[in-house]
């Protein structure tokens, strides 16, 4: 936790005391995990029960930096039961953790922009800072008031910020792999501009924004187009014509690991192409431990025979939207908030990555009470373990199971 402003000569208070954490761990139980799911994986995460087969991935769910996150939200309320607890944002991307909070008591701030509701932050305030980090404009104003900080950024994401800064102290622009809005690329490129601010980034989403810049890298092109094609994704004063001379390679922790590593081969072979040699690119492996595990364990798990995988998780989770995307060519994929989503056999709601937009489809001939069906379930780093078993539940309750049968193999 952070020291309180200098001026205030407030004591450190370290939220992590083992007393405290006693009495979270068994709070945080309660809400998110599963004895089912435990006892699931324990058996390597196969289940048949009459005519239905169910699949867990090997690595799903929550990671430990998401554990270590919510643990101190929850931990904040235990030290400070009185104090008004404020949060920048969500603290994960999923739903049903970030209700949790709000029943708690913990308000959360605007991430997009700089609002009024922080000037009327005061010393007395505790502001917890969320998964994905904060910008440190946002960080400077919750220091200036004085206010307690409790950071749970994710120890991945400072590893990308110290590979940032470091390409901003050597006159390296850093081109990000991300979303341009997203809480962590938005808190990456901050410190992207590093200490001076002097720094230059440029954020790319998709193979062809990168062609685009790799065609610029070679030959240069209309520097007007390039900055309204990226406008809002790069650092105030950036010029291609200047800043593209000697780039290093970030991303958000949580994309595809494959695209990541196919955007660092393209941008190579373009300073390759126009320089002769590499020196000029520069690249650090900065995806997040836990998301390459469970996008290798979706690929193992692809391999099984399965009629439809359910992808559990908040629709606006980075990690989670990329195991859909790998499995969507495969086989039917529905990604799902949670089990309340399955309404019946014959419709499931899901969020569709394409139309933005939640819909429902009717695959009541996969779930056709004559035939034998194998459903495969994964969840992002964010999605809780009770979240996954009402699931698993759901589907055997909708196949005439009941949870008793379930709980009882």
């Amino acid at each position: 936790m952070s020291e309180p402003a200098a001026d205030s000569k407030r004591p450190r208070v370290n939220v992590r005391r083992p007393d405290v954490m006693e009495l979270v761990s068994a709070e945080v139980a309660v809400h998110f995990h599963s004895s089912v799911v435990e006892k699931l994986r324990d058996r390597g995460g196969r289940i048949t029960v009459g005519n239905t087969t169910l699949l867990l991935a090997e690595q799903f769910g929550f990671c430990y930096g998401v554990e270590r996150a919510i643990d101190l939200a929850y931990a904040s309320r235990r030290v400070f039961p009185e104090n008004r607890i404020f949060l920048i944002g969500e603290i994960i991307h999923n739903p049903d953790v970030n209700r949790h909070l709000r029943e708690m008591g913990i308000v959360s701030l605007p991430w997009q922009e700089m609002t009024t509701c922080y000037d009327q932050l005061t010393e007395e305030d505790v502001v917890i800072v969320p998964a994905f980090g904060a910008p440190t404009a946002f960080m400077r104003k919750v220091e200036e008031k004085g206010c307690y900080v409790v950071d749970t950024t994710c120890g991945d994401v400072m590893k990308v910020w110290r590979r940032v800064r470091g390409y901003a102290k050597d006159g390296i622009t850093s081109i990000i792999h991300g979303k341009a809005n997203h809480e962590e690329t938005r808190a990456t490129a901050s410190r992207a501009l590093g200490e001076d601010g002097g720094g230059q980034y440029l954020v790319v989403l998709t193979l062809a924004d990168v062609d685009y810049v790799c065609d610029y890298i070679r030959g240069g092109g209309d520097r007007a187009a390039f900055l309204e094609r990226f406008k809002g994704s790069h650092s105030s004063g950036f010029d291609p014509d200047v800043h593209l001379s000697t780039v290093g390679l970030a991303n958000q922790t949580t994309m595809l690991k494959s695209e990541t590593e196919e955007i660092q081969r393209r941008i190579r072979k373009a300073v390759v192409d126009r320089d002769g040699g590499p020196e000029r690119f520069h690249f650090f492996d900065t995806i997040c431990g836990a998301t390459q595990e469970r996008q290798d364990a979706l690929f193992d798990m692809l391999k099984k025979p399965m009629d439809l995988l359910l992808v559990v998780g908040g629709y606006n989770s980075s990690n989670t939207a990329h195991l859909v995307e790998i499995a969507e060519p495969e086989l039917p994929t529905f990604f799902i908030r949670d089990a309340s989503c399955i309404r019946s056999l014959e419709e499931i709601v899901h969020y569709d990555l394409h139309r933005r937009e939640e819909v429902v489809s009717d695959y009541a001939r996969l779930f056709s009470a004559e035939r034998h069906v194998t459903v495969g379930i994964t969840a992002g780093a964010s999605c809780p373990n009770n979240l996954i078993e009402e699931t698993i539940l759901k589907v055997f309750e909708l196949r005439g199971e009941s949870a008793e049968a379930i709980t009882g193999a």
